[in-house]
């Protein structure tokens, strides 16, 4: 998942350098979720780095997931090395809250600014 600019500075300076490397070497480049993300439960998601997915047969790039979803706690126990359907399964509410937000923020100014549509 691409991290947005407002958030670049939450994360640790070692981001791509220490945190994803020892993620990545943790996961074996699998998909770490035991079904986390509400599908496949109590069995590993079978997702392989550059392979095709097994369910969507897109090729797979994982990426490092925050639990509670704070790029500041980069914890082991915080952190899954996932696959993009995993991710955004288990961001679905969450990603879905941020993109209210912003576009109540974004009509808040609209309005402040006097350009009602």
């Amino acid at each position: 998942m691409p991290i947005r600019a407002v958030n670049r500075a939450r994360y640790p300076k070692d981001w791509r350098t220490g945190v994803v490397p020892r993620v990545r070497a943790r996961s074996g480049n699998r998909c770490e979720c035991i079904g986390e993300c509400g599908s496949h439960i109590d069995l590993r998601c079978e997702a392989v780095n550059a392979a095709p997915h097994p369910v969507t047969g897109a090729k797979v790039v994982l990426a490092v997931a925050h639990l509670d979803h704070t790029p500041e706690h980069c914890d082991d126990a915080n952190l899954r090395h996932w696959c993009p359907l995993c991710h955004n399964r288990y961001d679905a509410l969450v990603r879905q809250a941020g993109i209210r937000a912003r576009r109540e923020a974004a009509a808040t100014v609209t309005v402040a600014l006097g350009r009602e549509g």
